[in-house]
């Protein structure tokens, strides 16, 4: 009998090392590393449309789920801010017989600041600017992961309310083309 693959999300804000750790979980754990910021840089350059951050997502999300129904790991390397979010990531991973595990990043404002500022000077390339106002709502709006997610104890979520299942929710929140 195999192992069933694994699905590692990361959570977390910008600079926190996410795309560092999922880098070593790729090497470790021979993953399929899906990075969106890699995407983005690669189709948009120096600009960032929100309107394409979405579809992006789903793109890769679409990817990875192929990957694990072919016994493939992955790591999905974008913040994953929204517990609903992560909660149909971890239903679509289940029903393919698949393992979630959920790497949770953070740090003090300041370390956040300083390893961007310095993203930002050394790699120009691989990032764009990010205020203290943008960080600051980000924060605020982003959800933490319980420990029940980050150990896999707690039990997915139903879909909002709208919503008959997580595939019915994760169409809609990454949808498959720009409007």
């Amino acid at each position: 009998m195999t192992t069933p693959p694994t699905l590692f999300l990361t959570v977390g804000l910008p600079g926190t090392g996410k795309t560092t750790e999922a880098r070593r979980v790729e090497v470790e754990e021979r993953a399929l590393r899906l990075t969106k910021d890699e995407w983005v840089k690669a189709l948009y350059g120096l600009a960032n449309p929100p309107s394409a951050s979405d579809v992006i997502e789903g793109r890769l999300i679409e990817i990875a789920l192929r990957a694990l129904e072919l016994g493939v790991n992955v790591v999905i390397d974008f913040g994953l801010w929204g517990r609903d979010e992560r909660s149909a990531l971890r239903k679509a991973a289940a029903d393919l017989g698949a393992a979630v595990k959920v790497l949770y990043f953070q740090l003090t404002p300041t370390e956040q600041r300083q390893r961007l500022d310095r993203r930002q000077a050394e790699e120009p390339h691989t990032t764009w600017h990010m205020s203290d106002e943008e960080l600051a709502t980000w924060a605020a709006i982003m959800s933490i992961p319980t420990p029940g997610e980050l150990d896999g104890s707690e039990p997915v979520d139903d879909p909002p309310a709208g919503f008959a299942t997580w595939d019915e929710w994760r169409e809609h929140r990454w949808p498959a083309s720009i409007s």
